[in-house]
């Protein structure tokens, strides 16, 4: 059977093309990289990658449409089809002076090109018109035996680029693979580095852990080799961090986690984020009185959550849902006691479905008990979305028609309204006035 078949007709299409044009040129190309991984192992390829011996000169020459995107280096982008595909001069670097890129490029052949990949799974080449895999550091050994192994000297390639650290816990996650003996020596001894690498970088490589298929063995991993310590010394902080048992028989806090984010099916950055920062304030918070406590964590937390997220470099809007995930997961103990109006104004939080998401994973990972958020449920069934939402009865203008100064007042006066609204006290407009009168005319 083809290795080909399964692929996107149209991403596949172009990439052949881009291989075809360089072949009739004289030109050696193949598929690298990732995509060759992941062909081999029957997964889903999402962007295919060319590397070549022609050089970028060759290459802006060949094609009518191309970016320079790092000439420089031998890398170029070709446009087919408003596809890109990423077209690279077999080369060798040298000279990582900033732990990333190399101050000296030189172009060369496909096996001395190979030597300076990452990992031997990523370092293959594959030849899409008779379909022949071109392997040099027996990376399809590797894929067999489900081993993540640094091409050549794991020292020298980290030192090279020091994220691969932790790229080879998240390659490991993603794939459910080990980590080779002597890799992940060289990654538990090459973690406290990473405090060289840009938080942006350290971030993405930690979201495509948390929203990968297997984000409790990343995390897991990422605490065993001392990554954790380096990145978020906060989460690390949660293991061994005892919780009261009648609560919480699954273990300790960092334990809880990883089976929430074990047991949290296709999650979303920001829910992903929550999951793994909903319990962070409960180390500082840690107390024994009657029981173990850890009164306040949920704010503390979010305190915490705020300073992570903004060290992660995440969006304002981003930060925002995970301090609010963080903040408010407690409130579920309380929805079955609280008055129609504050749980209406909780419900019909924008970001509602991920706050009942968590929820439901933290009681699946502790205690059991989902009588709350099935007691939400059956709430938004029953609750219309106008009678989470009603329209104001009055506003701004009405008050100032009777004669009060705008100010604190004003949202002071229209927040009770509201509250009598979602309690069913009011719904006339001249009711709202009459009580406004009733209530702040006559002080």
């Amino acid at each position: 059977m083809s290795l080909l078949q399964g692929v996107d007709p149209d991403l596949l299409d172009g990439a052949v093309t881009v291989v075809k044009e360089l072949n009739n040129q004289g030109h050696e190309a193949y598929f690298a990289g990732g995509a060759v991984r992941d062909l081999l192992l029957g997964n889903t390829v999402r962007d295919i990658d060319v590397a070549t011996s022609a050089s970028p000169q060759q290459i802006e020459e060949l094609f009518p449409k191309t970016i320079a995107v790092g000439k420089q280096f031998g890398v170029m982008v070709v446009v087919i089809d408003s596809r890109n595909y990423e077209v690279a001069t077999f080369r060798q670097e040298s000279g990582y002076t900033d732990g990333r890129h190399p101050s000296e490029v030189s172009f060369t052949d496909a096996r001395r090109d190979v030597e300076r990949r990452d990992f031997t799974i990523n370092a293959m080449f594959f030849n899409p018109v008779d379909e022949e895999v071109i392997d040099f550091v027996q990376g399809r050994e590797d894929l067999e035996r489900r081993l993540i192994r640094t091409v050549g000297s794991p020292a020298q390639r980290f030192e090279e680029d020091k994220l691969r650290v932790m790229r080879a816990v998240r390659l490991a996650s993603q794939l459910d693979f080990e980590i080779d003996e002597e890799t992940y020596r060289e990654v538990q001894a090459s973690a406290p580095k990473l405090s060289q690498v840009s938080w942006e970088r350290l971030r993405d490589e930690l979201l495509k852990i948390l929203i990968g298929p297997h984000p409790s063995n990343g995390l897991r991993l990422l605490f065993d080799s001392g990554i954790l310590q380096v990145v978020l010394p906060e989460v690390a902080a949660m293991n061994g961090v005892e919780q009261p048992p009648q609560f919480h028989p699954e273990g300790d806090v960092f334990t809880h986690t990883c089976l929430m984010l074990g047991m949290c099916e296709g999650p979303d950055e920001t829910l992903a984020l929550g999951i793994l920062l909903h319990d962070v304030g409960k180390p500082p918070t840690f107390s024994v009185k009657e029981r173990i406590r850890f009164d306040k964590h949920a704010d503390v937390g979010a305190t915490m959550a705020e300073d992570i997220c903004r060290r992660l470099r995440l969006s304002a809007e981003q930060i925002d849902e995970v301090v609010d995930l963080v903040r408010d997961h407690l409130r579920f103990i309380h929805v079955q006691e609280m008055r129609d109006s504050k749980l209406k104004r909780f419900l019909r939080k924008e970001n509602f479905q991920k706050h009942l998401d968590l929820h439901r994973l933290d009681c699946l990972a502790s205690h059991g008990d989902l009588s709350s958020y099935n007691f939400c449920l059956q709430k938004l069934e029953e609750i219309g979305r106008e009678e989470l939402r009603p329209d104001p009865l009055i506003n701004g203008h009405d008050l100032m028609a009777m004669n009060l100064e705008p100010g604190p007042l004003f949202s002071e006066i229209l927040e009770a309204v509201e509250d009598l609204q979602l309690e069913g006290g009011l719904d006339s407009k001249a009711q709202v006035l009459d009580w406004v009168r009733e209530n702040y005319l006559k002080k």
